[in-house]
């Protein structure tokens, strides 16, 4: 059975690695119910998910980036890797899944969690300077991306309530081959892959139109 192992949320903390001077990238598990529901247009400041907090306006937030995933697997594996305990949200995720295959999860695939809570996996997640310096591992960016299990974005078609424990279901898989993993890989370092990406309908908006204008 898939479940939520924990439900993450941050708040703003300072940085030297972003313009802003702060980041909310530090998520922390809390206990309880929490509200999720589909936040307003990007340059807003919630998330899709109560409490949490988003720093940086201009890059992260809105409707396509409403909730972000990532499996204590993959966790475990970089855990293991740094030699590092790596807590539940410490990757700036909002829930942290177990027996989920986030990164073989396919662009538009549905996600019921608990009874009554719906998400959309919509796009990976690209790792940033903000990451990179909250990390502090020695060439974090080019490892992260080596790595190619970057966590997917989610986007929210029933709000509802989710709490650690909850079990996730797989509802709806498109009948593409456009998974998490080959998003992530076609937009950074194997270009070939990125006519494939345009049979996800689900793609958001600003990817579709990044793909069109690197293939032509």
């Amino acid at each position: 059975m898939a479940y939520l192992l924990s439900v993450n949320v941050g708040h703003p903390e300072p940085t030297e690695h972003s313009d802003r001077g702060v980041t909310s990238i530090g998520k922390r598990p809390v206990d309880g119910p929490v509200a999720i529901a589909v936040p307003g247009p990007r340059g807003t400041e919630p998330t899709g998910v109560d409490g949490d907090r988003v720093s940086d306006m201009r890059h992260h937030g809105g409707p396509d980036q409403a909730v972000y995933a990532y499996a204590r697997e993959d966790l475990d594996r970089w855990a293991a890797e740094l030699g590092r305990d790596l807590p539940g949200g410490v990757f700036g995720e909002n829930l942290t899944t177990v027996g989920l295959d986030v990164t073989g999860a396919r662009i538009g695939e549905r996600w019921l969690i608990g009874d009554e809570v719906v998400l959309e996996v919509c796009a990976p997640r690209i790792p940033c300077r903000t990451f990179a310096g909250w990390m502090g591992e020695r060439g974090w960016i080019k490892r992260f991306t080596g790595r190619a299990e970057p966590g997917a974005y989610l986007r929210v078609v029933r709000p509802g309530l989710v709490r650690a424990g909850d079990e996730v279901r797989v509802m709806f898989t498109p009948v593409h081959d456009v998974t998490v993993g080959l998003t992530f890989r076609a937009l950074t370092g194997e270009p070939d892959l990125l006519p494939r990406l345009l049979a996800a309908e689900a793609l958001p908006g600003w990817t579709r139109e990044k793909v069109l204008s690197r293939l032509q």
